[in-house]
């Protein structure tokens, strides 16, 4: 009887075949997003958002981090999101890069009002040089995007790896919860220890609790 072998591959090939998957898995999600209408991507989003507003964990913070949408590549919008979290006298906050020597800052930093936010150069809206960086503990909901997403809360972003970097400075005590349309919740995508898991994920038509919280009942 034959048995079948198993491949076996380097790290560096291990790394390289890691890296185009996750490329396929973006390419692909991304170009399923832009095919739906920009009207039926905005109702998702209204769900996304009151969904979030429903969460404990959004209902007890007090202050929150969310992203600006880029609307071209279709990306939830979470404008309703910060309008809401403003009306209830939460602290706002947007993730930033700033020149930091020969490398780039990575954080989050409090905004007033939509109108602190510019663009930077760095493909997003960020909050403008002079906004107050925000530390360890002065957050406590971070909403992170993604282009697909595991029940396990494990996201595939679009490579920078601002977030891998970021939520580990933060979370905890902060929680973070990612966000993304139904159909970019996946069985599985590639996943390498850098990679930060959320707490939470959250999508247009559930909401599934990765990390309990520590007050829940039970």
């Amino acid at each position: 009887m034959s048995v079948p072998v198993e491949p076996s591959f380097s790290p560096e090939e291990l790394i390289e075949l890691t890296a185009r998957a996750k490329q396929q898995i973006r390419k692909r999600m991304g170009a399923l997003r832009k095919a739906y209408p920009e009207a039926a991507m905005l109702k998702r989003s209204e769900l996304i958002v009151e969904r979030i507003i429903a969460l404990p964990a959004y209902l007890e913070a007090r202050s929150v981090a969310l992203f600006w949408p880029m609307l071209g590549k279709r990306e939830v919008d979470l404008r309703g999101l910060d309008a809401h979290a403003r009306a209830n006298n939460k602290r706002v906050a947007y993730p930033f890069l700033r020149p930091n020597g020969e490398a780039l800052q990575t954080g989050f930093a409090s905004t007033e009002r939509i109108d602190d936010l510019t663009d930077l150069g760095q493909g997003f809206w960020e909050p403008k040089a002079d906004a107050p960086a925000l530390h360890s503990g002065e957050l406590d909901l971070i909403v992170v995007p993604a282009l697909a997403v595991t029940g396990s809360g494990h996201r595939l972003g679009y490579g920078s790896g601002f977030y891998d970097v970021t939520l580990p400075e933060f979370c905890p005590p902060a929680r973070s919860v990612v966000v993304a349309y139904d159909f970019q919740l996946l069985m599985e995508i590639p996943v390498t220890a850098e990679d930060a898991a959320c707490d939470d994920v959250v999508t247009d038509r559930r909401v599934i609790e990765v990390t309990p919280r520590l007050n829940a009942a039970g």
